[in-house]
């Protein structure tokens, strides 16, 4: 007996991507739609080596409350922001608290932001 995808996400795209938030999965399965299983295939190997975990920015930014305050700011590229939290303490630990409720947020941002690097490395994206 057949099992069918009643959630609209592209099979192959849920088997490659099986550790990806709800999100970040609904939003890259609305830009490669249109893309043959080969080349779903070749971004999601680009894709997974530049994607960041949210537990990762989760855990670097806890480590702002024993140790350096902004190494969740560094890992997501933002080097000005994670400067700024080491030299105040993150922010007196206000800036780090708030990162801290907003972990997956700045995750998927910054997922987002490789998911369009990632087609643009592979020619299929707007430059």
């Amino acid at each position: 007996m057949e099992t069918y995808n009643t959630s609209g996400i592209n099979p192959t795209l849920m088997k490659l991507l099986y550790d990806t938030t709800p999100e970040e999965l609904i939003a890259i399965n609305g830009i490669v739609k249109d893309l043959a299983d080969e080349q779903i295939q070749q971004f999601v190997m680009i894709y997974r080596t530049k994607r960041k975990d949210p537990q990762t920015i989760l855990l670097c930014c806890l480590l702002g409350f024993v140790c350096v305050a902004g190494i969740h700011r560094f890992l997501v590229g933002e080097i000005g922001m994670g400067i700024l939290y080491v030299l105040t303490g993150g922010l007196c630990l206000i800036g780090t608290i708030v990162d801290a409720v907003n972990h997956k947020t700045i995750a998927l941002d910054y997922n987002q932001k490789m998911v369009a690097e990632t087609m643009v490395m592979m020619n299929l994206g707007r430059r």
